[in-house]
């Protein structure tokens, strides 16, 4: 069976016992081949960039490192309220389990509003008749697993630090004079045009990217109410069931979340020198 083999300058075809039987055709054995470009590297000359030291602004004085700021800790209160559907009538909730995400975590720092999106992931388990009678029944255990949003908006004091305002992007223009000779039977062959040159476009364009402020969450405490809606009972007469059971399909719930979080910001903090600290073997 053929394979292709690849050198420097071209792509061939050649058989098991290594010999070329064809370059860039067409067909081998009766199958086609499409023809490959040949590969082409080319050596680019890596030219010396020239560098300017800039000022290091930070906070206090010393080794200047990066780290995350504390601008605010805080405590967001979110009041959610929501009806579940169940997949199949069921008779008792057994157990809820609930964790919280965040999706979204975004300050605009013009008007100091924290933006919070995410949910609450539920397992439900509850309980489901298979066979009854006027004394008792029995059924399954199931769940489900649901995603309820939470979507809202709160203002933000900065009870750590205050974030960098961002620093705005900058386009300027400029143009260079003009200078050329008019030939027109209105002026003299003096006469000369004196302007900005209208077929040239120069620019300066500055572009910051600043530092986003980003959330940790701390803890999370939620208090819930739920409450089934509409229970009945089993409308089957040949299906008994003990007296005080009904079934639902529908669960409305209450809920009270408490997101405790705190907004950083990446600054440069300068590290002062600390006293006795043990110096290296060579003194560092």
């Amino acid at each position: 069976m053929p394979y292709i083999r690849y050198n420097n300058s071209n792509i061939e075809i050649v058989n098991a016992a290594g010999n070329k039987i064809i370059d860039n055709s067409a067909k081998v054995d009766g199958k086609a081949y499409a023809k490959i470009a040949k590969v082409d590297v080319k050596s680019l000359v890596t030219e010396e960039c020239v560098n300017t030291p800039e000022p290091i602004s930070a906070l206090g004085s010393g080794a200047v490192a990066k780290v995350p700021v504390v601008l605010a800790q805080l405590t967001v209160q979110a009041n959610v309220n929501a009806i579940i559907t169940l997949p199949e009538y069921a008779f008792e909730i057994k157990r809820i389990r609930k964790n919280l995400k965040i999706t979204q975590c975004l300050i605009i720092q013009d008007t100091n509003i924290l933006f919070i999106k995410g949910f609450i992931r539920k397992n439900i388990e509850y309980s489901t008749k298979e066979s009854s009678n006027a004394e008792g029944f029995s059924g399954d255990i199931r769940h489900i697993t649901v995603d309820i949003p939470i979507n809202c908006t709160t203002p933000l004091d900065y009870n750590g630090i205050a974030p960098l305002q961002p620093v705005a992007n900058t386009t300027s223009e400029f143009q260079y004079q003009k200078r050329e000779d008019i030939h027109h039977p209105d002026f003299s062959e003096k006469d000369e045009l004196l302007s900005g040159d209208l077929r040239e476009h120069n620019q300066i364009s500055t572009e910051f990217f600043n530092e986003l402020p980003f959330c940790d969450l701390i803890s999370s405490r939620i208090v819930e109410f739920d409450e089934q809606l509409m229970p009945e009972h089993p409308n089957d007469k040949k299906c008994e069931t003990p007296f005080e059971e009904k079934r639902f399909r529908r669960i409305e719930e209450k809920m009270v979340v408490f997101i405790t979080l705190r907004l950083l910001q990446n600054r440069l903090v300068a590290v002062p020198a600390v006293a006795g600290a043990v110096r290296g073997p060579k003194g560092d």
